[in-house]
């Protein structure tokens, strides 16, 4: 069965998708049927956003990555956020997509 809906959900919510549908098969069809699956996923994908947003803000807060910084060394600002998102991008895959 196709999912037309797929592709406007977002990435964390097709990511959890995919793993639903790897790990999950059963709860995918029983919430296909119900017509709440669609849904779910943009719950998801929302929720996952939100808690990217947050850990990012926060991280950057806790080490010092600031807007001064930006301003005095961009290099050095853009290597230290590239670092923080990737860390809140690995927190969030954890703890709300491939659970």
């Amino acid at each position: 069965m196709k999912d037309e809906f797929i592709s406007s959900i977002g990435i964390y919510g097709r990511r959890h998708y995919e793993h639903l549908k790897r790990t999950h098969v059963t709860s995918v069809n029983v919430m296909r049927m119900n017509g709440t699956l669609e849904e779910y996923l943009r719950s998801i994908n929302e929720n996952a956003e939100e808690m990217f947003s947050q850990l990012v803000k926060q991280l950057a807060e806790s080490e010092g990555v600031t807007e001064q910084l930006k301003a005095d060394d961009q290099m050095e600002w853009v290597c230290r956020m590239n670092n923080i998102r990737n860390r809140a991008e690995e927190i969030v895959l954890s703890e709300v997509i491939f659970v």
